[in-house]
């Protein structure tokens, strides 16, 4: 096994198959060490070893399911206190199918547990503990349903927009602090996700459907040009540029000790 590197550790939720363990092999070329998080520890040990051979990096698996209180617990206590771990990936999540009005509420909360809850729990050990260090970068993985919610379930969307908003604010907290805050937005991307939540990936068009790797390597990218919002598939940047403007000219009139005269 290697000695540590000036890297540090990389956490990565949800690392046993699709975006995580892209973002795994990645980031292990790259020259971090890891910290892989998820359920599946078979999957986990055997990309492991597999990293560890051909990259040379240390790894680290450790079973958790993020919905799971205790479990969440131990992973966040983890990432709190080891000063070796210097970025987080909060990949980990779920989708759900259909509409409001029939949804399991099992399922939605079970979702809204990963997506949001854990999410939440994990980049809040992250702030504090990369804070205290000067150092350090968060990548949550949002989707673009979260500026399109109409596109898919509404909880799902709901979850998303959230992971947004939370990275918009939390690098309006750290970012001066000297530690790293990317919110990426995936299209659809060709991963197990869609089959366990019951939507046919066959049925939608090829044109929209990006394969892992470029999704990740895109996403990669634009960490290292210190993007806040790196949407994979967005051809040009000056339309979010646009959109962020947009909202900015918002800011002055959202708050008024009296209502606009067209509602008067």
């Amino acid at each position: 096994m290697s000695t540590p590197n000036d890297k540090g550790i990389a956490l990565i939720t949800g690392a046993s198959s699709g975006i995580g363990a892209t973002y795994a092999e990645r980031l292990a070329r790259r020259g971090y060490d890891l910290l892989l998080v998820a359920r599946d520890l078979p999957r986990l040990e055997a990309l492991a070893g597999r990293l560890n051979q051909v990259h040379g990096v240390n790894v680290e698996v450790l079973k958790a399911d993020l919905t799971d209180k205790a479990d969440l617990h131990a992973v966040t206590q983890r990432l709190r206190t080891d000063k070796a771990i210097s970025l987080l990936v909060n990949n980990a999540g779920m989708a759900m199918n259909g509409q409001l009005a029939e949804a399991d509420l099992d399922t939605a909360d079970r979702m809204i547990l990963l997506n949001v809850v854990a999410l939440t729990h994990l980049s809040t050990a992250a702030a504090a503990n990369f804070t205290a260090a000067g150092r350090g970068a968060v990548i949550n993985i949002a989707s673009v349903v979260a500026l399109a919610p109409e596109m898919f379930n509404a909880v799902y969307s709901a979850t998303k927009a959230y992971v947004l908003s939370l990275s918009q604010t939390l690098q309006g907290e750290i970012g001066k602090l000297g530690v790293q805050v990317q919110a990426v937005l995936p299209g659809i991307t060709r991963t197990e996700i869609w089959e366990r939540s019951g939507m046919d990936e066959s049925a939608l068009p090829p044109s929209m459907v990006m394969e892992v790797g470029e999704m990740v390597d895109a996403a990669l990218a634009g960490f290292d040009q210190g993007e806040l919002v790196t949407i994979p598939s967005l051809p040009d940047a000056a339309d979010w540029a646009e959109l962020v403007s947009a909202r900015a000219k918002l800011g002055p009139n959202l708050s008024h000790s009296s209502a606009a005269a067209r509602y008067k």
